[in-house]
């Protein structure tokens, strides 16, 4: 993974937030006029997004939790950043 991606930091649209939901048992994304379950995978990354961590940071925390090889877990944690990025659901700063 190149440095300068990892470099960025992701965070949620205006708007936009990650919930949980108590009654299910379940994290929910929750953005204007649609809201959507997570697995506990995504769950696990996105409650580690919150604008200030860079990518890089919330990759290697996951990797240290998980005792997982960082490289799977950088292009799992990519992949989907920048999949909620074009959904609208994430935005990432330089």
């Amino acid at each position: 993974m190149s440095a300068d991606l990892e470099a960025r930091v992701p965070g949620f649209l205006r708007g936009v937030r990650l919930q949980r939901d108590r009654v299910r048992d379940q994290w929910i994304v929750q953005a204007p006029e649609r809201a959507f379950i997570v697995d506990p995978v995504a769950a696990s990354i996105l409650q580690r997004v919150d604008g200030n961590a860079t990518l890089a940071a919330i990759i290697d925390a996951l990797a240290s939790d998980y005792d997982a090889p960082r490289d799977l877990i950088a292009r799992d944690v990519i992949d989907m950043v920048e999949d909620l990025a074009a959904r609208q659901i994430l935005v990432c700063k330089s």
